[in-house]
């Protein structure tokens, strides 16, 4: 028995963007247990998240020619084998190096699970089904990010943090279950011969930026380290893209930056999201190292974000028919800039109440942008080149989480340096959700270079 509707398919799949949306959601609450179990420093600890992010974006470039060459449905099976053992593995970890490299396992896994997933249902749905397709994958992936901050909060309080990473266990065996049971194999593809200096390079330079950055004025590595890393990564940045503008069939295919509504969601959209992604670090750290919350407690709170993406899904169609792509991406972009800066006004005085309906409205206002961009970035991809398009949209969206877990984590640093704290305050948080906010304001010219009929076969605007 298979599923022939387009949005069964995508709810299926969501079930595994759950998974991986669940866990990414709840390391963020639970880093202060997990820093004291393990001994480490809180701020630190940040490479729990940027390790998994790093390994996925050094492995989904290849996940495009693996599902070609394997078929979609058999990898993405695997994928979710791999994540789920994963899981079970961070949740056994004793110290910090069993801890990354169960995370580091986690990325292989994830990074073969959310594009291959995608892939599956890309290729079942025609262009005038796309929004439809893509709110039905989003929507139940949403669940895990609403859930994840109150249940990893809950479950740490009465357990431990260990317990929030098996519960990917049963969630990944019914995910594998129901693609083995609805989900048929789809066309294999000819995807050529691997890029291999392509990967290398690109994974390289990943890897290295990443390593770099991570260090910068820290003392878990000689001081030499950190810019060496930076250099490094740099120089194989340069050789990756004149490999991949040379390579007949690359691993990372730069024409896709030529069409305007690809080209803005790697470059703005980008941008965006390392500017958004400070905020998931940013405020469970504060509330629960600053305003005193429990675990539970700031997961009650931060979970407000998620639950303002969960509920503006069914407002994307709406919103595109009525204004387009260009006018929301842009008028929406400044108010989701502006409930960001506005958490840096947040104090132990302000009633959670209050916390709750800003994050609330900001989390609708990136959900939003999210999704418009996501939607928007496959419009014009024509179909031999969906499975690189979406290895690259993959890849740039990780590579996005990763830097804006560091731009949190170095701004705190920062501030503390610059303020002579002892520790992150209450000052030195409100510094780095100004820093946050600026980085997505950046990322808002460059929509006003756009045609205002920019997807218009998708959004059915005809302004």
């Amino acid at each position: 028995m298979t599923a022939k509707d387009p949005r069964i398919v995508a709810i299926i799949v969501a079930s595994a963007l759950f998974m991986q949306n669940l866990d990414s959601a709840v390391v963020a609450t639970v880093l202060p247990a997990m820093a004291r179990d393990l001994g480490v420093d809180p701020v630190h600890l940040s490479v729990a998240i940027t390790s998994y992010l790093v390994s996925l974006c050094v492995f989904i470039p290849v996940s495009g020619w693996v599902a070609d060459r394997f078929g979609a449905r058999r990898v993405f099976m695997l994928a979710i084998v791999v994540f789920t053992t994963a899981s079970a593995l961070v949740g056994l970890s004793q110290g910090l190096q069993s801890l990354v490299a169960a995370r580091v396992l986690q990325g292989v896994g994830g990074a073969m699970m959310v594009p291959v997933g995608r892939l599956l249902l890309l290729r079942r749905v025609r262009k005038e089904e796309l929004i439809t397709a893509m709110t039905w994958l989003t929507m139940p992936g949403l669940l895990g990010p609403v859930f994840g901050p109150p249940v990893g909060g809950l479950l740490t309080d009465a357990f431990s943090w260990r317990a929030v990473f098996w519960l990917n266990i049963p969630v990944g065996a019914l995910g594998l279950m129901l693609v083995w049971r609805f989900i048929p194999e789809v066309e294999k593809q000819d995807p050529g011969p691997l890029d291999k200096g392509g990967l290398t390079l690109w994974g390289l330079a990943i890897a290295f930026v990443m390593a770099g950055l991570e260090t910068v004025g820290r003392p878990i590595a000689p001081r030499w380290f950190a810019p060496a890393m930076l250099v490094a990564g740099l120089a194989c940045f340069v050789f990756a893209v004149r490999h991949s503008r040379a390579a007949r069939r690359p691993a990372v295919d730069l024409s896709l930056m030529k069409l305007p509504s690809f080209g803005i969601y790697m470059g703005a959209g980008s941008l965006f999201r390392v500017g958004a992604a400070a905020l998931p670090f940013l405020l469970p750290l504060m509330l629960q190292l600053v305003f005193g919350y429990s675990a539970s407690a700031s997961g009650m709170v931060t979970f407000a974000t998620a639950l303002g993406a969960f509920a503006m899904k069914p407002l994307v169609r709406p919103a595109l028919k009525r204004w387009g792509f260009r006018n929301v991406l842009l008028v929406n972009g400044l108010l989701a800039v502006g409930f960001l800066g506005l958490c840096a006004a947040f104090t132990p005085g302000w009633p959670a109440w209050l916390i709750f309906a800003v994050l609330a409205i900001g989390g609708v206002t990136r959900a939003l942008q999210f999704t418009s961009m996501a939607t928007l970035s496959f419009a014009d991809v024509p179909q031999a080149k969906l499975a690189p398009a979406t290895a690259m949209s993959g890849t740039a969206q990780q590579l996005g989480l990763a830097l804006g877990v560091v731009l949190g984590s170095l701004s705190l640093e920062a501030a503390v340096l610059v303020t002579g704290a002892a520790a992150p305050g209450q000052v030195e948080f409100a510094i780095g959700f100004l820093v946050a906010a600026a980085v997505m304001l950046v990322s808002l010219p460059s929509i006003l270079r756009l045609p205002r009929d920019i997807g218009a076969d998708v959004s059915g605007h005809r302004g």
